[in-house]
């Protein structure tokens, strides 16, 4: 049913025109389905674009290439940013959207703040569960009036808690507003965490 765009996707429409898209980003082994749960009960009402990685990994789908757990290939990090910043321009045209948030988990949070931070216009914002910095020395973009959240796990054993604090002083540098969160919780995802993203996307998309 999906348009033939750079990604194998899903899109569902939303209910409430009033509230920006929502652009779904799986972690490593994840595709197009595994955020559409998540994104309803995040922000419903909201439009969701959920696009599959296209990188693989094994048999596992990410959105750009890994040396190993921990080491990214940045000069795919940088290609694939621009692929999906592509993508969601397409997307919006194809759809009808307006900018989206992006709700990103852990790959997948990995490359929307690459796409913050390479390409300024295309996200509206963001919501990162799991992330750590996807470049060694991140680029200094405008993103003012950007909002930002960042939920860490404390037990994460992937995402060690230093690439996350780099990661928000480089938003909050390029001029986000950053909102980071630090959960008793590892790297999978928790009641928390939902909590918490449902009330910084309902907070961020209050009328006025």
């Amino acid at each position: 049913m999906a348009p033939a765009l750079a990604y194998i996707h899903r899109f569902e429409p939303g209910g409430d025109p009033s509230l920006p898209p929502v652009l779904l980003l799986h972690g490593t082994g994840g595709d197009e389905t595994d955020l559409l749960p998540l994104g309803r009960e995040i922000a419903p009402g909201a439009a969701l674009l959920s696009p599959r990685g296209n990188v693989l990994e094994g048999d596992m789908p990410r959105f750009f290439k890994r040396f190993r757990e921990g080491l990214f290939d940045e000069d795919d990090v940088r290609r694939r940013a621009n692929e999906l910043s592509h993508f969601v321009a397409e997307a919006r045209r194809v759809y009808g959207l307006a900018r989206p948030l992006a709700l990103g988990y852990s790959n997948g949070a990995n490359i929307a703040a690459a796409v913050l931070l390479m390409h300024r216009r295309t996200l509206a914002g963001a919501i990162l569960l799991r992330a750590t910095t996807p470049l060694a020395e991140p680029p200094r973009p405008d993103l003012s009036g950007i909002p930002v959240m960042i939920l860490s796990g404390l037990n994460d054993p992937v995402i060690p808690r230093s690439g996350a604090e780099k990661l928000a002083q480089a938003l909050a540098s390029a001029g986000a507003r950053v909102e980071r969160v630090e959960l008793p919780a590892g790297h999978g995802l928790t009641q928390a965490d939902v909590a918490h993203a449902k009330a910084f996307f309902a907070r961020e998309t209050a009328h006025g």
